[in-house]
């Protein structure tokens, strides 16, 4: 039922920032809205079938790359996947020769503890700096002009099974980031690092005490069940919540107009559920929380309880919207478990939660009471296999980011059509050990492909078209004003489609499979171009950059059961890819 009659548009404050760096891109979301827009429109759907490569750059390292390339002024910043090493390209000079690296020489052993290969989802901009984490849990800020390093902070422990791959979001003064380790029982936080100093300036926890997860007197959720003194310890076995997880690995977004910061938390520790009843709060959920303090203002639990690993860490796009009549600050969140929130962001309340993707282990959102209704005969269970529970634990949709081009109105989601047999075991927390208890095997959803890319009508939550794919599209998306949306797929190849319709309008094949952001910006030869980074892998692709023996289905959390062919189509690689049109005659 179509419930608005406008299409949402982007915030003062994102239009501004897009203004203010005009063709460049400074920061994975290109603003702090997270909407990976682009007004750019030099390529555009009639003349993008003409792009050729205008430049490459390997990257040396043949781990999962995931992160996206930025744009400042006359240069180019990359990061690779472990060693973590910021590269800095020349974009005044052919073949855009490097400048200079920084190598932030991470302990080699950080690399035994990261759960999902040693990913990294790229680097940020703000006070002629370059901000990026390091996988051994590092914040660390490097002069954008030198390569030299200006601060270096550390933030946790690869002992107790930390480890950091999200990219930091630049928050007014601040630096708002986030660990990773949910899967060896770490207990999650987010915190905020002054931009000039590096020092903490609040860090709060996703579990515990609500002095600890930064609860007080502010704190209005819009939904009872939210409601509660500590319900980050009563909603928990006793003493489970100092290892149960809810790490803040994904994206952070955020309002300066409202002075809040958005960020969702991972799943409980164990996968096993049956070994920590109640809803684990402060997990599978998203919290906004006052930029200055760190207070939280609300939170809201995608997945109460979560039976199937469904982190609630994807991004939360902030946009403004007439809903029923009245103008509504908003936020929309697509979850793993398989619906697109639209939420007031000022409040917490769920406006629409539509469903993008086939799923049986859930019947949708209850909109009076917020609560997720949960298939009870889906759940998993110890020392008993549950077959074909849709989707599996990377979800309708994981990390890979959406774009939002409001000449559309349409979110564009790169995802996931996977299902799972699993059964469940009792296991014992060691500390900076695997803290599962599960056996996955991941297998295709309804219809055969692993993945899909659909348009998302933001204004009445429906599917506008979707592509299907052969692997599940693991990599970001990026919109343009020229009506283009380019995203990569797993078995290498770069898209270009129709905003409008998803026709596929040009295609490109590399080196590698793709799983990392593309970016669009103008050089300083006033071309507009695209750029790519390949490099298959992450949790998606570690049966490839990880080695990993295809007949060992449970291997990488049952991701390989899924993915025995992809060595078959796709090799290790790691490649900048820059691509533009032909430049006309002199």
């Amino acid at each position: 039922m179509k419930e608005s009659a406008s299409k949402p548009t982007l915030p003062p404050f994102a239009r501004d920032a897009d203004k203010a760096s005009a063709g460049q891109w400074t920061s994975p979301g290109r603003n702090s809205a997270l909407t990976r827009y682009s007004e750019l429109d030099q390529i555009n759907k009639d003349n993008v079938g003409e792009l050729q490569v205008a430049a490459t750059f390997s990257v040396g390292t043949n781990r999962g790359q995931e992160s996206s390339p930025l744009v400042i002024g006359d240069t180019l910043y990359l990061v690779s996947s472990f060693p973590n090493i910021l590269y800095a390209l020349d974009l005044t000079k052919p073949g855009f020769p490097m400048k200079w690296s920084y190598d932030p020489k991470p302990g080699i052993a950080a690399q035994g503890v990261a759960c999902c290969d040693h990913v990294n989802r790229g680097p940020t901009s703000a006070d002629g700096k370059i901000l990026y984490n390091t996988l051994d849990n590092f914040t660390v800020a490097v002069d954008a002009k030198s390569g030299k390093e200006v601060w270096r902070t550390k933030n946790g422990s690869i002992d107790q099974g930390e480890t950091m791959t999200m990219a930091p979001l630049i928050a007014g003064d601040k630096v708002i980031v986030g660990n990773s380790g949910g899967e060896l029982g770490v207990r999650g936080w987010a915190k905020a690092l002054d931009l000039k100093t590096g020092k903490e300036v609040w860090r709060a926890y996703t579990t515990g005490p609500d002095k600890d997860v930064k609860i007080g007197p502010d704190y209005k959720p819009f939904y009872d069940g939210e409601k509660g003194k500590d319900l980050g310890v009563s909603s928990w076995p006793a003493e489970m919540w100092r290892h149960g997880g809810g790490s803040v690995w994904g994206w952070v977004s955020y309002d300066p107009e409202l002075r809040l910061v958005y960020y969702g938390t991972s799943n409980p520790g164990p996968w096993n559920h049956e070994q920590r009843p109640g809803d684990n709060k402060f997990t599978a959920g998203i919290f906004a929380r006052d930029v200055d303090t760190g207070e939280a203002r609300w939170f809201y639990q995608f997945s109460p309880h979560d039976y199937f690993d469904h982190d609630g860490v994807n991004e939360a796009i902030l946009l403004d919207i007439e809903w029923k009549g009245k103008a509504r600050k908003a936020l929309v969140h697509p979850d793993r478990n398989g619906h697109v929130y639209l939420m007031d962001r000022t409040n917490g309340e769920v406006l629409s939660a539509g469903t993008y993707h086939y799923t049986n282990v859930n019947f949708g959102v209850d909109l009076k009471t917020g609560q997720l209704k949960h298939n009870v005969e889906k759940s998993p269970k110890v020392d008993k296999v549950v077959r074909d529970m849709c989707p599996s634990p990377p979800g309708a949709k994981d990390w890979s980011p959406s774009s939002y081009s409001p000449k559309t109105g349409f979110l564009y989601l790169p995802h996931n059509n996977l299902c799972m047999d699993e059964r469940l075991s009792q296991v014992g927390y060691i500390e900076g050990t695997p803290y599962v208890g599960a056996d996955v095997n991941m297998k295709p959803g309804p219809g055969g492909h692993r993945g899909e890319f659909t348009a998302w009508n933001v204004t009445d939550g429906s599917e506008a078209w979707t592509i299907k794919e052969t692997f599940p599209v693991w990599g970001g998306a990026v919109a343009t004003g020229g009506n283009v949306v380019f995203y990569g797929t797993m078995d290498g190849w770069f898209k270009a489609v129709d905003a409008n319709d998803g026709k596929e309008l040009w295609k490109f094949k590399t080196g590698s499979g793709i799983i990392g952001q593309p970016t669009t910006w103008k050089g300083p030869d006033g071309s507009q171009y695209v750029s790519v980074i390949d490099g298959v892998g992450g949790w998606s692709g570690a049966i490839v950059s990880g080695g990993l023996d295809p007949r060992e289905g449970t291997a990488a959390l049952g991701f390989v059961a899924a993915m025995r062919d992809l060595p078959k189509v796709t090799a290790a690689g790691g490649t900048l890819y820059v691509f533009r049109l032909p430049k006309s005659p002199s």
